[in-house]
């Protein structure tokens, strides 16, 4: 089990990127958390296999249809438990 925080910039605001997000996250069992921040990029928090993360940080890329992402950052944090994963 791992933890990552990423930070995804672009045009990542106001193109139901935090609802997809949780949506493909939740299709890969990861718990965790996505977040607007004030700069205009999403963060988020994703526990789970560290396969199922790989998988979610290829999607990360491209985001949804809508979304144009400029880059991906990723760290590997602590692990916290999560019961879910949800929109802050």
């Amino acid at each position: 089990m791992l933890c990552k925080r990423f930070k995804v910039t672009g045009l990542v605001q106001g193109v139901w990127f935090r609802q997809s997000t949780k949506n493909t996250a939740q299709s890969l069992s990861l718990t965790g958390w996505v977040s607007n921040m004030a700069d205009g990029s999403v963060e988020l928090v994703a526990c789970g296999d560290e396969v199922q993360l790989d998988k979610l940080t290829d999607w990360l890329q491209d985001g949804p249809p809508a979304a144009k992402v400029n880059s991906v950052s990723s760290e590997n944090i602590p692990l916290e438990p999560y019961s879910e994963f949800r929109v802050k």
